[in-house]
């Protein structure tokens, strides 16, 4: 950290950027950047949808900050390389030319970009550059089944479907020990009845891996609610939900009345501020509101929930559990819908 003295990475104003490697450490060749949703949207607005000039605010705030961290949302995304050099006492696990993606945020990556080519129009950011490891980051290997691309936009929120699991599987059986993914066989019989599971922002990345993990482990009602009849006529396509509702995911009561019976789980994946109230009034007394977004006011939904009365966990999705690269790669292999709607997201 350059400054302040004392913070973690993340919290940090500002890192060393240095191609030079500690011990422990590991330099990343960056190839592709993707920027988290929000990120990306707010930068995107506030220019008018120029994308020029969000490369250049993009660009700034690497080489101004040494690591990309939306100064307003907070957020940043990740990125896939080839990894050029490893320190000796590195634990990740990791080998010189090995390709892979990093599955930590770029808001605590040292990065620094030389190059690039990219029009701004899109989150993932062909770049050239390098970036750096810590001994507690955690990055995968990419699998040679998948494009590249699409690799890098299901790992980018691989956090969302392995937590939408893990709570679907709890709420069912109680069984699910923490840090790890559910066993969805042995839990299957546990509870006859599922859950009822609700997605804010279904059709996009996260949303629909969410709605499909949730499925797998066995929810007796899925919903989906999307912001136009666009969203929704893709998301009925696809198939993965039970329900298919269209909300403007800021206006609570509409939200509510869309869902209509209210759901034991409540999964945020929307990329705007705003949408914590509709998720509380969603989700039934003794349920789960789980905020998968980086655009979410955490002190709005506690304080509203409060306002509300309304008797809900809430769950920060930090983007990390065991197990959740694996999980959610497995859910685009296995379900085809979830993969065909990634693809049309990339498509040019």
């Amino acid at each position: 950290m350059l400054e302040p003295a004392g913070v973690l990475p993340q919290a940090a104003l500002r890192l060393d950027a240095r191609p030079e490697i500690g011990a422990d450490e590991v330099r990343v060749r960056v190839e592709r950047l993707n920027l988290d949703a929000a990120s990306f949207r707010q930068l995107s607005d506030k220019h008018g949808g120029d994308g020029g000039k969000v490369v250049a605010e993009v660009l700034d705030i690497i080489e101004t900050r040494g690591k990309m961290h939306n100064p307003v949302t907070g957020s940043g995304g990740m990125l896939i390389g080839t990894v050029d050099e490893v320190g000796p006492d590195s634990p990740l696990g990791l080998r010189e030319g090995d390709r892979v993606a990093t599955l930590v945020s770029l808001t605590l990556t040292p990065l620094r970009v030389t190059g690039t080519d990219w029009d701004g129009r899109s989150e993932q950011v062909p770049c050239t550059g390098h970036a750096i490891l810590f001994a507690r980051s955690v990055a995968a290997v990419l699998p040679d089944d998948l494009d590249p691309r699409l690799a890098l936009a299901v790992l980018d929120v691989c956090g969302a479907p392995a937590l939408t699991a893990r709570v679907v599987s709890r709420s069912r059986s109680g069984t699910a020990s923490p840090g790890t993914l559910p066993d969805t066989p042995a839990n299957s019989l546990i509870n006859t009845q599922g859950v009822s599971v609700a997605v804010l922002g279904a059709a996009g990345k996260s949303g629909s891996l969410a709605l499909a993990a949730a499925r797998k482990e066995g929810a007796r009602r899925t919903v989906g609610v999307v912001v136009d009849e666009a969203e929704a006529a893709r998301l009925r396509e696809a198939g993965l939900a039970d329900e298919v509702v269209v909300a403007d995911a800021r206006d609570p009561v509409a939200v509510a009345a869309a869902v209509g019976t209210p759901v034991d789980v409540t999964v945020v994946c929307v990329d705007v501020p705003g949408c914590e109230h509709g998720a509380i009034l969603a989700t039934a007394d003794g349920g789960t509101v789980v905020f998968f977004s980086m655009a979410t006011s955490f002190a709005a939904a506690a304080l509203g929930a409060e306002g509300l009365a309304a008797d809900v966990t809430m769950l920060v999705g930090n983007g990390y559990v065991p197990g959740h690269a694996a999980y959610a790669l497995g859910l685009v292999r296995d379900v085809p819908a979830v993969k065909k709607l990634f693809e049309g997201r990339l498509a040019p």
